[in-house]
């Protein structure tokens, strides 16, 4: 174990939960201060590996998991493993991709998803979960959390 990340590392948002996770985008590059201990790289082929350990969702640019039944059991690990590491989520722009993670995570806490999408917009970013299919991705989550499922 590494600790949770520091409230004033840049781009970490703390969930309602307690839970601290970075997301970013990978071209704007790595924000100064602690490194992610495990990073979630939602991207249509496996980026390059990182110093630290590293999962990979296939997730093409404006569109869906290819296996989103997989994603959420990545997401699900990466939610557990957030309690106490530094969990980083990213796609290239930081936005879409990674705003609908984010609120599949708020979902899996127990927010309503139109609750989950408007928090991720005010708390990480104001166009994260940016075309209607994603928006879907994050009701469906809500389906299968299963009641006080975190």
């Amino acid at each position: 174990m590494t600790g949770p990340w520091n409230t004033a590392t840049p781009a970490v948002i703390t969930l309602p939960s307690g839970r601290r996770i970075r997301g970013r985008g990978r071209r704007h590059g790595l924000p100064e201060g602690q490194p992610p201990t495990p990073a979630v790289h939602l991207t249509g082929r496996r980026p390059p590996a990182p110093p630290w350990e590293s999962l990979w969702i296939p997730w093409r640019d404006f569109w869906l998991p290819a296996d989103p039944g997989e994603a959420m059991r990545t997401l699900r690990t990466a939610y557990d493993r957030a309690g106490d590491e530094r969990v980083e989520v990213c796609c290239g722009g930081g936005v879409g991709r990674t705003g609908t993670a984010l609120s599949a995570l708020c979902v899996v806490e127990g927010m309503n998803p139109e609750e989950a999408v408007t928090w991720v917009r005010r708390n990480h970013h104001p166009r994260a979960v940016e075309v209607p299919w994603q928006r879907r991705f994050v009701r469906q989550v809500a389906g299968t959390a299963g009641p006080g499922r975190p």
